[in-house]
């Protein structure tokens, strides 16, 4: 017996070993996100947090439609919060996004600058197709109480915004876009604002997905980096 007692200790101790080892987040997750969430949210974490975690494997996808990420067989996704649908749970990963209306100095010299919503129906803008159900996006405009969704026109329509960006720099147009995509633009006076009192504020993005009751470790990893306001990763 006492011949057999070290090995007993050995084989106790490689248990113990394996088990320490499997205990570490693991795994694949799938996320499906919007092109803005995932430049302004999404990388700029992950760029941190992954090298930490060197099991765990991040595949992202970048898609304008509202993906149903149970039949899609996703993880997780992002949208902004009220976007969520009310069977999910959702964790808030992001700040207030507030949108702005944009266009280049150019465009703005040879055109009338808009003083109020109605104004946009006589001047270029750059129209978002919404891929989920077909339709071209409706800006939402809010100043206090009022809210008003305007119908615009113009010669350009696209499915992301980072197009649209670019050809509003390009003088296109009006542009509708996240203000912390256009703020360096505007900082470097490649676009200006136009009816800035009517540019709203949206609940921040959100990371999505269907309840169960344990996660796998690698989500909850991900989760709890992700989580806003940011703790020290």
């Amino acid at each position: 017996m006492l011949s057999i007692a070290p090995r007993f200790q050995e084989i106790e101790a490689e248990l113990a070993a394996v088990g320490e080892l499997s205990d570490k987040p693991a795994g694949t997750v799938r996320i499906t996100a919007t092109e803005n969430a995932a430049e302004t949210v999404l990388w700029p974490r992950l760029a941190v947090l992954l090298p930490k975690y060197p099991q765990i494997k991040v595949e992202l996808t970048v898609d304008a439609r509202f993906a149903d990420i149970v039949t899609d067989r996703y993880d997780m996704g992002v949208r902004l919060g009220d976007e969520v649908a009310r069977d999910m749970t959702a964790v808030r990963i992001g700040p207030d996004l507030c949108f702005a209306i944009v266009g280049s100095p150019a465009y703005l010299a040879q055109h009338p600058v808009p003083k109020k919503p109605q104004d946009l129906a006589c001047l270029d803008c750059i129209n978002l197709r919404l891929m989920s159900h077909g339709e071209l996006y409706a800006w939402e405009l809010r100043k206090g109480n009022q809210q008003i969704n305007v119908r615009v026109e113009g010669q350009l329509v696209f499915n992301g915004t980072r197009p649209i960006l670019q050809a509003a720099i390009a003088g296109f147009g009006l542009g509708y876009l996240p203000l912390d995509m256009v703020q360096p633009h505007i900082a470097e006076g490649r676009l200006e604002r136009v009816l800035e009192g009517w540019s709203p504020t949206f609940t921040g993005y959100h990371l999505y997905y269907a309840s169960r009751k344990q996660l796998p470790r690698a989500m909850a990893v991900l989760i709890e980096g992700l989580r806003y306001p940011y703790s020290a990763i």
